[in-house]
């Protein structure tokens, strides 16, 4: 919905202002033509990522608890990833749920794409639900992971984010796609 009393601001330069390896940070000059102000600001640009809502046949969704080091602590979330360049976020999904989980499903369905800091970044987050999954595969970390399975029976979703057992903002924004999806 576009506000008819906001000036839209538009961009005079784009440079790399730090390769981090998964993310860059990009310095943009921006002018606004109703009162001529401009600024720098600070991007980071990354892929887009995937959430996989998983849920079994016996109505559990599949989540991880993995160490997360902007926080420096355990986090329990829904697993996915970064999308590679030229993939799609439904084979990144199933991608990411195999090789963190080791589970795969029958059918795999886009419920939703947000923004994850739009102040400061300039990459999307989809949300996939894939169901009827079941463990199939082995794990297959990257170099840094380490992550522990945990099966969450999906009528107790609610109660783990009332009682602070899931903080992950963008986990947080998954399951309420998935809410939302289902009608619960």
């Amino acid at each position: 919905m576009k506000s008819w009393n906001l000036s839209e601001w538009k961009r005079l330069s784009d440079d790399l202002h730090a390769d981090c390896r998964i993310f860059d940070i990009r310095k943009r000059k921006f002018h606004r033509a109703s009162d001529q102000k401009e600024g720098d600001f600070f991007v980071l640009d990354t892929n887009d990522w995937a959430i996989v809502l998983a849920v079994t046949k016996n109505e559990e969704i599949v989540l991880v608890r993995q160490f997360r080091f902007g926080t420096e602590e355990f986090s329990l979330e829904p697993p996915g990833g970064v999308i590679d360049k030229g993939e799609s976020p439904v084979l990144a999904g199933e991608r990411e749920l195999q090789e963190e989980t080791g589970y795969t499903g029958k059918t795999s369905l886009l419920i939703g794409s947000v923004f994850p800091n739009s102040a400061i970044m300039s990459n999307r987050c989809h949300f996939l639900l894939v169901n009827d999954v079941e463990k199939t595969s082995a794990t297959s970390f990257d170099p840094h992971e380490e992550l522990e399975t945990v099966l969450v029976p999906l009528s107790e979703i609610k109660d783990l984010v009332k009682k602070g057992d899931i903080t992950h903002s963008i986990a947080l924004n998954g399951i309420f796609h998935l809410l939302l999806h289902l009608g619960l």
